[in-house]
């Protein structure tokens, strides 16, 4: 039983650390309800349009260029991982991969869609 004491000091420190991060806030902090904490919106200014109005386009394509180039990302790691297993063909193909990722990013840089005005 002697081998299993540092598991059972290290699931009651985190214990510990974890109420205390629970109950601190409350201690520090106590919650007082306001006529800004009951309002609907709580992000720093008043409502004040319909949310039916027209949004900017760029938005969403920063949204799919970071979703594109977050997908790269994911498909490096496990591809370098496997590097020396996959062998060349694994090589080429991820390359093949890189470079349309890289022409796509050509395109849409001349095309201004990283500008924000």
């Amino acid at each position: 039983m002697i081998e299993y004491l540092p598991i059972l000091f290290f699931l009651g420190v985190a214990l510990g650390v974890s109420v205390v991060m629970l109950v601190l806030p409350h201690i520090m902090n106590p919650v007082r309800k306001g006529g800004q904490k009951l309002s609907p919106y709580e992000c720093g200014f008043e409502e004040f349009d319909t949310a039916r109005r027209k949004f900017d386009v760029r938005f969403y394509l920063v949204a799919i260029l970071f979703v594109i180039f977050d997908l790269e990302v994911a498909f490096l790691f496990p591809w370098a991982l496997a590097f020396e297993t996959i062998g060349w063909f694994g090589f080429f193909s991820m390359m093949v991969f890189l470079t349309v990722l890289t022409v796509g990013f050509i395109y849409e840089w001349k095309q201004g869609a990283l500008e924000w005005e």
